[in-house]
């Protein structure tokens, strides 16, 4: 199975067990964002993202070039602390 079966799936399960208005919410805010031509600001499949600081969930400012210098780095990113 692919990501993409994978992430259609998900949806599919997520959509079936969340009460319809908010399933709805959450297209509009998405079709909101694709109409902003937000996505012709991303980076592209293969771009390589530019140098940065973050603070980790400790508040330490983290630096991609050190991380990057350790090896593969993958950023993921949350939303709140619940």
């Amino acid at each position: 199975m692919t990501l993409a079966d994978q992430l259609a799936a998900t949806r599919q399960a997520f959509e079936k067990k969340t009460p319809a208005e908010i399933t709805e919410q959450m297209h509009r805010a998405t079709e909101e964002l694709r109409n902003s031509r937000i996505l012709d600001h991303v980076l592209k499949k293969g771009e390589r993202a530019p140098e940065f600081a973050l603070p980790d969930t400790n508040g330490v400012l983290v630096s991609s070039a050190d991380l990057l210098r350790k090896g593969p780095l993958v950023v993921s990113f949350f939303r709140g602390k619940w």
